[in-house]
């Protein structure tokens, strides 16, 4: 059965016990590449544009990111130097290694999984009851709250019209694999985390598994990374070919080189060889290491719900880093990590950490000061990059689309395929408005050849429903008949 996108949209309408109802996620395999932010209708996916096959850093290709299949990390080879030279592919681990384990983020905690041979969506098992706080939640008097051992009851932070809302979109268009949460990113507020697996109906726990490849969401990090190496978003840089499939000889300058973006432009219209060429020109292993660190990547998440750590493995040969930094690498991303990643810009470049309860008593939950990821003049200008994704990049057709419009919306799409069984990964992470962010958004669906909608349309109905439920503050003014009086 088919649905019409424009009926669904009005999802705010939906009964509340939609909020509470089970479902689970799915079976995946290996992967190819691929970059779009297609608007939802029912055509064949995209193919297997695959991009040419990656060195991952000797990862193993057997693990998996879920938080049910983990390894125990670095101590289980029993020293730091094993462990990291292990995950990062090195022979002989000495003392650098240890030290570069020491760090928090700059070694994954596990072996990564290829994504090409080792798709970890495959493995991924149910979120147990007993953690999925979504699932026991009930609706009393207009909240969800959750009870604790020993008969205490404590409120959510989600808005159960908003879950309904995109719960709903989700079991509506049958999505094999998909998942939105929404959250107010100056204080961490989560406000939904949303879910459906049609291929998998026990599947639970998608927002918070980590067994999504990142794609070019991870050209966010990248982008960081290249501000603070002095890269500006007006930086021009030339090209030739190498839209779906990167070479090694796309990486240096050429006479044929006959079209030229800005970094800004590139990042909206998601230019694989650009992003690949800059990381070659301007950044270095530990600099990217450093910055997915900071990121957040290959660290863990404190959250009521267990979230899975999102792996990174960054490579140390040049191609292969170069690819990574374009969004082709070993790279994966959990849901709720995404709209995290994307609250960094909108809070001028701190880190906030998801919140899932409210605060007892009278008092608010007030915005905290995070800790700092970039500048907050990297982050006014990384904003100004994801800009171009709404106005003239990859989402560009699915925010201007009448009656759907979400105003001074910026983000990043990002689209993978794997080829056997295929399945095509589909992103948007963002957030609205771009000079006062209210919502922080992601969105991943994960589509089999035939689809409906994809994640950029989704990501965009998050942030048009998150903010219909969390309405800009009313500015206070004076009357105009105080005019004039002291």
């Amino acid at each position: 059965m088919r649905f019409h996108r424009r009926l669904l949209s009005a999802a705010a309408l939906l009964p509340l016990v939609l909020v509470i109802g089970a479902t689970e996620p799915e079976q995946p395999t290996s992967a190819g590449a691929s970059e779009a932010g297609g608007a939802g209708a029912v055509v064949a996916a995209p193919g297997t544009a695959s991009q040419a096959a990656q060195t991952d850093a000797g990862m193993s290709g057997s693990a998996t990111a879920s938080q049910d299949t983990a390894q125990t990390d670095a101590g289980t080879s029993g020293s730091a130097a094993v462990s990291a030279a292990a995950v990062l592919g090195g022979e002989s681990p000495d003392g650098g290694l240890a030290a570069l384990a020491a760090e928090p983020g700059m070694v994954p905690p596990m072996p990564v999984p290829s994504r090409e041979k080792a798709p970890p969506i495959a493995t991924v098992k149910p979120l147990a009851r007993s953690a999925d706080l979504m699932a026991r939640a009930t609706l009393e008097g207009g909240k969800l709250v959750v009870k604790e051992k020993g008969g205490k009851k404590k409120q959510l932070t989600i808005d159960p019209v908003l879950q309904a809302s995109l719960t709903q979109i989700l079991r509506n268009y049958e999505t094999p694999y998909g998942a939105a949460v929404v959250l107010e990113p100056s204080t961490g507020r989560v406000l939904a985390l949303a879910e459906h697996s049609a291929a998998r109906p026990e599947l639970r726990g998608l927002p918070v598994r980590a067994v999504f490849p990142a794609a070019s969401v991870f050209k966010i990090v990248t982008g960081g990374a290249l501000l603070e190496a002095g890269v500006t978003p007006e930086t021009e840089e030339c090209f030739h070919g190498g839209k779906r499939r990167i070479s090694e000889k796309h990486l240096q300058d050429s006479g044929r080189d006959g079209s030229c973006y800005s970094l800004a432009l590139a990042m909206g219209k998601s230019a694989n060889v650009i992003f690949a060429k800059l990381t070659n020109k301007h950044l270095t292993v530990d600099s990217l290491r450093r910055m997915a660190a900071r990121f957040r990547f290959n660290r863990e998440i404190e959250f009521p719900v267990p979230t899975d750590v999102s792996l990174a493995a960054i490579p140390e040969e040049t191609f292969s880093l170069a690819n990574t930094g374009a969004g082709f690498g070993d790279v994966y991303l959990s849901p709720l990590h995404g709209a995290l990643v994307a609250a960094v810009a909108a809070n001028e470049g701190r880190w906030v950490d998801p919140i899932l309860f409210e605060p007892e008593g009278p008092a608010p939950l007030l915005p905290v000061e995070g800790e700092p990821v970039l500048t907050p003049e990297a982050a006014k200008a990384l904003t100004v990059m994801l800009e171009e994704t709404v106005t003239s990049g990859t989402a560009r057709a699915v925010f201007r689309e009448r009656g759907f419009r979400v105003d001074a919306a910026v983000g990043k799409t990002g689209s993978l395929a794997d080829r056997e069984p295929f399945r095509d990964y589909s992103w948007f992470v963002g957030f609205a408005p771009k000079d006062n962010p209210r919502v922080a958004v992601a969105a991943i669906i994960v589509n089999d050849p035939k689809w409906r909608i994809r994640g950029t349309w989704l990501g965009r109905e998050a942030l048009r429903l998150g903010l219909e439920r969390l309405p800009a503050p009313v500015e206070m003014t004076a009357p105009a008949s105080a005019a004039g009086k002291h």
